[in-house]
């Protein structure tokens, strides 16, 4: 996820993601994205002249299109694409994470919820829609791995809900244990709702 070859806008929106990741919403400012992004501050008005709410909102815009474009890429690094090896790969990023650097940074998309979902209206929305353009490609995965519609996009919620949940004890507990037991504990759950009709 490296900033270079991105224009200063780009690197600022991707900026804002890393730090609201890290350090959540309330504790990320303007300045600091400018100094991350090494890009002008005097750029931060003119690509974003709604504030640091228009930010905040295209930073996990951005957040809920890269988890969305993963899907694919976890299912071409399957041997056999599963619903059970399907989640197995997205909560292995997060554990291959967590192992390699620490439990300093959580999704983006989270934080943003907790920080602002009550109090600000455009970054509830924004956060909606994020969860919208990630369980959209999760979704269709399992219809085209054998799951019958009418249930895919109800294990989409379960497998994205199940491990939003595991990334936030995983960093209070200092340890992938949650991650690599929602893992353990649903994979077989969602292979079984493939259906043996066809």
């Amino acid at each position: 996820m490296a900033v270079s070859g991105r224009g200063p806008r780009e690197r600022m929106v991707f900026s804002a993601a890393q730090l609201i990741r890290r350090d959540g919403v309330a504790a990320t400012g303007m300045r600091e994205v400018a100094v991350h992004a090494s890009a002008p501050r005097g750029s931060l008005q003119h690509y974003f002249p709604g504030g640091k709410e228009q930010l905040v909102n295209e930073a996990v815009g951005w957040a809920g299109r890269y988890a969305g474009n993963r899907v694919a890429r976890f299912l071409a690094a399957l041997p056999e694409p599963t619903p059970g090896g399907l989640f197995a790969q997205m909560v292995r990023q997060w554990t291959d994470e967590y192992e390699a650097a620490g439990f300093a940074g959580g999704c983006p998309v989270a934080a943003a919820t907790v920080d602002c979902a009550k109090s600000t209206d455009s970054t509830r929305e924004a956060v909606a829609a994020a969860f919208a353009t990630w369980s959209g490609p999760v979704g269709r995965a399992l219809v085209d791995m054998g799951v019958p519609e009418e249930r895919a996009a109800g294990l989409a919620t379960l497998m994205i809900s199940a491990l939003e949940g595991a990334i936030l004890m995983a960093r209070a507990e200092r340890d992938v244990r949650a991650l690599t037991t929602v893992s353990r504990e649903l994979g077989p759950l969602l292979d079984a709702a493939v259906s043996k009709a066809g």
